[in-house]
Formats: C-alpha cells, sequence, structure tokens
C-alpha cells in the first residue's frame, strides 16, 4: 500500500517516490511485444542475425517496449495515492532513450514526484521523473516525464 496521499503530494514533490525490483526483460517478451505491435526488426527479434550485425551484438528491446515497462513498474512502487479511487495515464512530457536494453539484461525504474496541478472535483495531475535503469550501464534506458490523474476516492480530501 502506497504511503502517498492525495493531499500530502505538495509535501513529497522533488523527492524519490521508490525504486523497483529488477525486471528481466528477456526474448520471449521482446517477441511478444513485436508480434502486439506488429514491429518485427531484425534488430528486436532475429536473434542469430543480431549476434552478427548489430552494433550491440545481440538482440535489443524495442524503445517502446521499455517504455511501456514504466506504468507497471511505477505502479509496484506505489505511485498511486492511498486515497486515489484510481490514477489514469494522462500524458508523457518528455521521453529519451538514452541506452539499449539487450534481451535478457535486467531494468528497474527509479521514480521522483516532479510536480503536481490541482484540477477539478479534487482530481490531480501528477507529473513523475522515471529512470529506467539497465543493471551493469552507466547510462540508464530511458527517462521519462509522465503525467497521471489522479481520482480521488469518495470522501478524499479535496486539498493539496
Amino acid at each position: 500500500m502506497s504511503s502517498l496521499t492525495i493531499a500530502g503530494l505538495g509535501e513529497r514533490i522533488g523527492q524519490e517516490i521508490g525504486v523497483s525490483d529488477w525486471v528481466t526483460i528477456d526474448q520471449q517478451r521482446i517477441d511478444t511485444f513485436a508480434a502486439c505491435t506488429g514491429d518485427h526488426q531484425w534488430i528486436h527479434v532475429d536473434v542469430e542475425r543480431a549476434k552478427r550485425e548489430s552494433p550491440f551484438r545481440a538482440p535489443i528491446a524495442h524503445g517502446y517496449l521499455t517504455l511501456a515497462m514504466v506504468a507497471p513498474l511505477a505502479m509496484q512502487v506505489g505511485i498511486i495515492p492511498s486515497d486515489a479511487a484510481a490514477g489514469l495515464n494522462y500524458g508523457i512530457d518528455k521521453v529519451r532513450f538514452l541506452a539499449p536494453v539487450p534481451s535478457g539484461a535486467r531494468v528497474r525504474l527509479r521514480v521522483v514526484l516532479a510536480g503536481i496541478e490541482p484540477k477539478d472535483a479534487g482530481q490531480m495531475v501528477m507529473k513523475t521523473q522515471n529512470t529506467l535503469e539497465v543493471e551493469g550501464s552507466e547510462k540508464p534506458a530511458l527517462i521519462a516525464e509522465t503525467l497521471a490523474l489522479l481520482i480521488p476516492a469518495k470522501g478524499a480530501s479535496k486539498r493539496a
């Protein structure tokens, strides 16, 4: 359960909310993502060709697969305040893909609360800075500023 509350978010701006567990991005996950999206570029799905021809000497995860990992790992961290009925994806302000994620690598997410914007009916837009770290790499796979619309549970405080 998250220690965050909608009313207490203002006090947490600039603070790290948490770090997820490590998750392996294996070839099966990469292949499944390719099947779901139709992006079968050889650098992701042709293991033998990637070993021979890729500058990374192995298949790498799709950039958008790494981006898709942000939401579930942020949920694991407990990014949705305990007094929110729901937290919905609201948008992305900025994404930068900084390093490849080779097949079989492990990643984890570091989440910092970057800001809040009150909306009508006690709702709040929460901006977080998300850094997807790659085990053993100096550079993260990506940095993404994401927005979530928080909808308060009935009876939750309407103040931020």
